[in-house]
């Protein structure tokens, strides 16, 4: 077996999500599917660093397959790949990988960033939440910053399974704006399911002056359903980059 590190982009409004689902369309699917072609056997295993959520997409996802080749070059391998895959899904990079890399549990940060727009936008519903009020940026980012740290983000996320820990450490949380965007930047060692979009849909309460950057503040210390309330939709959210 061989095992091979892979970086690719796609557009997500047309999937699922990362995960494999039976009766639905998925990343990981289509990832599976090609390389049965390529591999012309079921043995093979894809894992991503990251599973984003139905519509939300990614400039830089990585991922590790396990198959069973003994040579096979990585660029051979790319245009096999990319020959065989939609339109929507690109692998941007194959690397060969130790055998023990893995790309969840190797990963030391994942980054995403969010794309509001300020103004309706005929090319770009797929890609940004258009909120039609008025966002005060100096308050986001403000209460952006209150984030930043090693925090218990419940009131931010879903756990996944029980006795799941829900503590983050938020090396980055900046709001910057520029013309008609307004461009929101998290990294952190890992996050929780929809947490970011719920850290989108609060920082954008700040800044419609319906809520203080105390009051997000307080949610890291007392747990509340409040932010899940306001989840921004996954259409701006983009996974912009996983370190290791």
């Amino acid at each position: 077996m061989a095992r091979f590190k892979l970086t690719l982009e796609y557009d997500g409004a047309r999937y699922a999500g990362w995960q494999f689902q039976r009766n639905e369309r998925s990343i990981q699917g289509e990832l599976l599917e090609a390389a049965f072609k390529i591999f012309e056997t079921q043995d093979v295993e894809i894992y991503g660093a990251g599973r984003t959520d139905a519509g939300v997409h990614a400039r830089g996802q990585v991922a590790h397959l396990e198959a069973p080749v003994e040579r096979m070059a990585p660029d051979q391998l790319l245009i096999r790949f990319n020959e065989l895959l939609p339109h929507d899904i690109n692998i941007l990079r194959i690397e060969k990988a130790p055998p023990r890399f893995h790309a969840r549990h190797d990963a030391r940060s994942r980054s995403y960033v969010y794309q509001i727009s300020k103004r309706r936008d005929a090319f770009a519903k797929k890609y940004v939440w258009w909120v039609r009020d008025r966002l005060d940026v100096k308050a986001m980012s403000a209460a952006a910053a209150r984030l930043e740290g090693f925090h218990d983000f419940a009131s931010f996320g879903d756990v996944e399974k029980e006795g799941q820990s829900t503590m983050v450490e938020m090396t980055r949380v900046e709001v910057r704006e520029d013309a008609d965007r307004i461009y929101i930047h998290l990294t952190g060692s890992h996050f929780l399911w929809k947490m970011v979009r719920r850290i989108v849909g609060v920082l954008v309460e700040v800044g419609r002056g319906r809520m203080s950057g105390q009051t997000v503040e307080d949610f890291l210390e007392n747990p509340s359903r409040e932010p899940a309330r306001l989840t921004a939709p996954p259409s701006g959210l983009f996974l912009e980059q996983i370190s290791y």
